[in-house]
């Protein structure tokens, strides 16, 4: 009989065991299920240029850590990033989550693969690589606390050098934010050859989003400047008198003198290049001349 009541006892226990696991596991599936259908919404508002869909998603708080740049924390920052982002040329990003874990009933980790394309001025450009999401459920919704996704590519190698010739592949151009008192955010900068801050020839790209506008300034030296993509808009003068920008399609060419005020800012995303005799320097507000 003891055996039989022990028996009994551990069954019942092993019941109430079962009865606890199963509902949490049944849980663990409804977030999951949820997280894999946030993430497949948010590809749907990516390719949909819909970034307030976006930022809906993400924490107030999150955090976006992209290969090859900084940081970008909180609401205002992803959204200049997002924004910037789903205006690139052509641009398909798609990932596919790997595996959705729920570690806890308010925290869940995402990683997988994404595979991205777009259009730059020498074709079609292509980026593969994987992902880590963090998610976080705040008042009862799951939003994205980390993303970080990391491409797989290989660094290239930026400058290939036989003898005095020197030459960069357009897949190994290295942009970094252009930060220039006066100036808004969102425009990038790339150094192709020579240091502009320094004497002796330089080459940079900038390129600026959608919109752009920048104010009056000069540059203490010429420039030559070519347009390589996208729509540019440029006019000569002290004030910035908008009106009088005209525009500029790929391949046309503008020599600024030394010294002399200009403003503008680009229609579509744009990509320009220029070069001359360092140092080169931004300067606000009227020139001399």
């Amino acid at each position: 009989m003891k055996y039989t009541r022990r028996f009994s006892a551990l069954t019942a226990l092993a019941a109430i065991g079962i009865a606890v696991i199963a509902p949490a596991a049944s849980a663990q599936t409804k977030d999951e299920q949820e997280i894999r259908a946030l993430s497949m919404q948010w590809q749907r508002d990516v390719a949909a240029q819909n970034v307030d869909k976006i930022i809906a998603i993400h924490a107030p708080d999150a955090v976006v850590m992209m290969s090859h740049t900084q940081p970008a924390t909180g609401t205002t920052a992803i959204r200049t990033m997002w924004a910037e982002a789903v205006k690139t040329p052509g641009l398909n990003l798609q990932w596919t989550p790997t595996k959705i874990e729920v570690v806890s009933p308010t925290v869940a980790t995402e990683y997988g693969t994404y595979t991205e394309s777009f259009d730059t001025p020498d074709g079609k450009g292509t980026d593969t690589g994987s992902y880590v999401t963090i998610w976080r459920k705040i008042n009862g919704q799951w939003r994205v606390a980390l993303d970080a996704p990391v491409t797989s590519a290989p660094l290239p190698t930026s400058v290939t050098e036989v003898g005095d010739m020197k030459a960069s592949a357009a897949t190994a151009v290295m942009w970094n934010d252009l930060v220039v008192p006066g100036f808004d955010p969102g425009a990038k900068i790339a150094v192709l050859h020579g240091d502009p801050g320094g004497k002796g020839d330089y080459t940079i790209r900038l390129q600026f989003p959608a919109g752009y506008r920048f104010p009056v300034h000069y540059h203490p030296k010429g420039e030559h400047l070519t347009v390589l993509s996208g729509t540019f808009q440029l006019a000569m003068g002290n004030t910035a008198d908008w009106g009088a920008l005209k525009t500029y399609a790929p391949g046309d060419f503008i020599y600024i003198p030394a010294e002399h005020s200009h403003f503008g800012g680009a229609q579509g995303v744009t990509t320009i290049q220029l070069h001359g005799e360092g140092p080169f320097a931004i300067k606000l507000g009227p020139g001399k001349k």
